[in-house]
């Protein structure tokens, strides 16, 4: 039974990960190092598919590259506790929920600076003033 390989070309179509990404991921080890054809290319296996799903996934949801190691490091110990990716997830969570508190303020502040738009010339606009001033 041959077992399916992919260049790195393959790869970043099937798993929509740039070349030089899948690389760095391999460089920094949190994908493993790819085996070589005789001519030197890389070759990569479904197991690499899969786990670059994963980082992508992961990355889609804020983890960092940290956070990513460790939680494929959990993944690796089947049979433990899930309670270290629950952890994680929560820590997460908590992250963008911070980050939506900031984005609210952000969101009101931008609307009262809005509002104080007068339709004016540049020299005259209340928002330039506002946003120059020193506090």
């Amino acid at each position: 039974m041959s077992k399916k390989i992919f260049t790195v070309g393959q790869l970043a179509d099937r798993t929509g990960i740039k070349p030089v990404t899948i690389r760095y991921y391999e460089k920094i080890g949190i994908l493993p190092a790819a085996s070589r054809s005789e001519s030197g290319y890389r070759l990569y296996s479904v197991e690499d598919h899969s786990k670059l799903l994963f980082i992508r996934r992961s990355r889609a949801l804020g983890f960092s590259l940290g956070d990513i190691r460790e939680l494929l490091s959990l993944a690796d110990s089947q049979q433990e506790s899930c309670a270290g990716v629950d952890a994680k997830v929560e820590q997460q969570l908590e992250q963008v929920r911070s980050r939506l508190k900031d984005l609210r303020a952000m969101e009101q502040e931008l609307k009262r600076l809005s509002a104080c738009c007068e339709g004016g010339m540049i020299m005259d606009c209340r928002i330039i003033e506002t946003l120059s001033c020193k506090t």
